[in-house]
């Protein structure tokens, strides 16, 4: 999930918790990493040394589901704090009710796995091996310690980095340049507001077709309200939060709103906050898009989809030509089982390949072919057929571009794609 197909992101963030920078791989994810380490100052304070490690995928504290774990790591200089590096990833499983971090028969978030609030696994640079065992006893595959491994890594390697950064600069400069640059990017975000007119535009877009809870369709509504440089998103009307999985926690709505706000005003924007603050979103609690506790919440990115269409069709009112059709829902297939070739051993697998579907096409340009679903944003990759038919005992038989689903016009849509295996042994489990 990580190595093959890119499922994580990294990224730096000041003391104070505020985004400075972040890979973009899997957007819905990196926007949702800021609201989960303001959980952790809230919940730490002072009491955070160099050296300290820490976990978080609460979905009800700043988290996106709880297979997406995030590992935290201060970055010290001069005896103070100065930043945080971070890395979140999703992980192969994460406990629960079944194996493979996605449930559809949840309905409370304890069926869908280990809920991990802020929790220290490294103290100054030593283990907690109390800490980490009593996680790792709760996940079903061995890649899971393997995986938060490599993201404790990939904070030291970030840690490093800006150490030289810091070496360079000083520390006064760099802090300096912090605000100088969260200010220039809050400037040509509000430039980029005003380049659409004021007014209040609505939007709504069913979450599935066919699929209905609680005897009607589930629906995100939208108002966008534009006031000068300044914008306004309130999601009156959307639909409470459901009996099922069919829910995202506040993060994930907020992070998917960020990422489709990205598209439309400012692509190529630096990301960090200061490109939030002409930005207010206000999502009613109790909905699907802020479910309250114990609800289930694996659907909650793939709500991206329809969120983005909502939003898509407010914007469409205000400048046509700064929004695209629908992009690809999610289809996602797990399978997990044990594979014969490795004396039984577990494995767990997301087809990847099934995702790759296409975007819509706006004016003056074709939907891209193969990118994938909307809260990936192009970042998340296909399997290599050869790794994939290396890690389970299943053959990838086909995977080819579908004839006749661009639909037509003067830009065509992305193409769909056409995913088919051949099972060669036993599944456990497929969703």
């Amino acid at each position: 999930m990580l190595a093959e197909a890119r499922d994580f992101v990294t990224g730096l963030y000041d003391a104070a918790g505020r985004m400075l920078e972040q890979t973009e791989y899997i957007p819905v994810l990196a926007f949702a990493v800021e609201p989960a380490l303001r959980d952790l100052i809230r919940t730490f304070g002072d009491d955070v040394h160099p050296g300290d490690v820490f976990l978080h995928n609460d979905v009800f504290r700043g988290g996106n589901q709880l297979a997406d774990v995030c590992v935290f790591r201060p970055i010290f200089a001069e005896g103070r704090l100065v930043a945080w590096a971070a890395a979140k990833g999703h992980q192969a499983d994460i406990g629960g009710a079944v194996g493979g971090g996605y449930n559809p028969g949840a309905t409370e978030v304890w069926q869908e796995g280990l809920r991990i609030p802020p929790v220290r696994v490294v103290r100054e640079g030593r283990r907690l091996k109390d800490v980490w065992d009593l996680i790792l006893a709760n996940v079903r595959y061995p890649v899971v310690a393997e995986d938060l491994e490599a993201a404790m890594g990939a904070c030291v390697v970030g840690e490093r980095g800006l150490g030289r950064i810091l070496g360079r600069m000083g520390l006064d400069r760099f802090l300096a340049a912090v605000e100088a640059l969260m200010d220039a990017t809050e400037r040509r975000m509000r430039a980029a507001i005003r380049a659409f007119p004021d007014g209040v535009y609505a939007g709504e877009a069913p979450v599935c077709a066919g699929i209905e809870e609680r005897g009607s369709p589930l629906w995100i509504r939208c108002q966008v309200e534009i006031r000068g440089d300044e914008l306004e998103i309130r999601y009156e009307g959307t639909s409470p939060q459901t009996p099922g999985f069919l829910n995202a926690p506040e993060a994930a709505s907020v992070s998917a709103a960020t990422l489709t706000l990205l598209m439309i005003l400012a692509p190529d924007i630096p990301h960090n906050k200061g490109m939030l603050r002409p930005i207010r979103l206000r999502v009613p609690p109790g909905t699907i898009l802020a479910a309250r506790p114990p609800a289930a919440t694996g659907f909650g990115n793939t709500l991206t989809g329809a969120h983005a269409d909502a939003l898509f069709r407010a914007f469409f009112q205000a400048r046509p030509d700064r929004v695209t059709a629908g992009w690809n829902r999610m289809l996602a297939v797990v399978l997990a089982g044990r594979d014969p070739r490795k004396g039984g051993a577990p494995y767990v697998d997301i087809l990847f390949n099934a995702l790759k579907g296409g975007s819509g096409a706006m004016e003056g340009c074709d939907g891209y072919d193969h990118i994938g679903l909307i809260n990936c944003a192009g970042g998340i990759l296909a399997q290599d057929p050869e790794m994939f038919e290396a890690a389970v005992p299943h053959r990838l038989v086909r995977h080819e571009y579908a004839t006749g689903t661009a639909g037509r016009g003067r830009w065509r849509g992305g193409r769909g794609v056409v995913t088919r295996i051949r099972f060669g042994a036993e599944v456990d489990r497929v969703v």
